[in-house]
């Protein structure tokens, strides 16, 4: 089979359609709730504590979105870039290797989200503290070097752990603190379920591109573990952040509205079911898409929760 054959072969299999829905792939819209959920998670904790300021949660949002979109085209642009994207690739924007976009352009937009997401972490700092700048620079640093630089973290073990940490917890401390002025170890602790299925997001990625990124050097934690051992721990990480969320139930931290988010388990047992016995990069994407809702649906009902706590209180346990 030629290759411009194959490469509508793909196209067809995705169903990636030509014009504005070429740029919309670009940004990778499914993963944008990864950062919609913390930002909505850390504004609702902080409702029980203070007043919510409107123009800070939405310029909070839109900043970390920007962030998540930028991070996506670095991707995109880098693996281009080191040979490891080509037509054949699943769980890309494939606006350059499929849509021929330029490489330079793709580059040239995740500048600019950055810089947008700039101007309104300015507004934001000008309300709150200048010290949101220090913390918000050093996250899109991890951003750009996750997959740019001469060692990008997408290709160590590190990954999930460092998308968890700033996508989750830096995130959620973030749009808490802006609020209350406030932060403490109780919600470092309520952000970790969060952190935890947005690194699940990344190590479901990398079980489906497990076979390409080896023969390209990389060293995921899903290469090191193998198919297998990859798909027991995004398992156990699913159980950890289940147990978690009872016990800080339990414990008087979460409203016992938060049971809400057991409904979102369905989501994951069945991501796991699809990733058995699965080997090829398609087969696989319904189980990647399932981790993504699975942080996307326990996020907003953990955010609900809390809404429904503030109008129909019930006594903690």
């Amino acid at each position: 089979m030629n290759p411009n054959q194959n490469k509508k072969n793909v196209k067809q299999a995705l169903n990636e359609k030509p014009g504005f829905q070429a740029w919309w792939r670009m940004l990778r819209p499914h993963t944008l709730t990864a950062s919609f959920v913390p930002v909505f998670v850390g504004t609702m904790l902080a409702s029980f504590h203070n007043s919510i300021s409107l123009p800070l949660f939405l310029s909070m949002l839109l900043a970390a979105m920007f962030i998540q979109a930028a991070t996506n085209m670095f991707n995109e642009y880098f693996d281009y870039v080191r040979g490891l994207d080509n037509e054949n690739s699943v769980g890309i924007g494939g606006t350059i290797v499929r849509d021929g976009f330029k490489p330079k352009t793709v580059l040239r937009l995740a500048y600019l989200f950055f810089f947008i997401a700039m101007l309104l972490g300015v507004f934001i700092c000008y309300s709150t503290t200048w010290w949101i700048a220090v913390i918000g620079l050093v996250s899109m640093a991890f951003g750009y070097f996750y997959t740019g630089g001469p060692l990008p973290i997408a290709y160590t073990p590190f990954g999930e752990i460092v998308a968890g940490f700033f996508m989750g917890t830096v995130l959620i401390g973030i749009s808490y603190y802006i609020h209350t002025f406030s932060i403490d170890s109780r919600i470092v602790l309520l952000s970790i379920p969060v952190a935890i299925l947005i690194g699940a997001i990344l190590l479901a990625n990398n079980i489906r591109d497990l076979r390409g990124d080896k023969k390209n050097g990389r060293k995921t934690v899903a290469i090191l573990l193998g198919h297998d051992g990859a798909v027991t721990l995004l398992a156990s990480l699913f159980f950890v952040t289940y147990l978690m969320t009872i016990v800080f139930i339990f414990i008087d931290w979460l409203p016992i509205w938060s049971l809400i988010t057991l409904f979102s388990m369905k989501k994951a047992y069945r991501a796991i079911q699809a990733f058995k016995g699965k080997s090829e990069p398609l087969e696989m994407m319904p189980a990647m898409v399932k981790t993504a809702q699975t942080n996307t649906m326990y996020g907003i009902l953990l955010g609900i929760s809390f809404i429904f706590q503030h109008l129909f209180p019930l006594p903690l346990i």
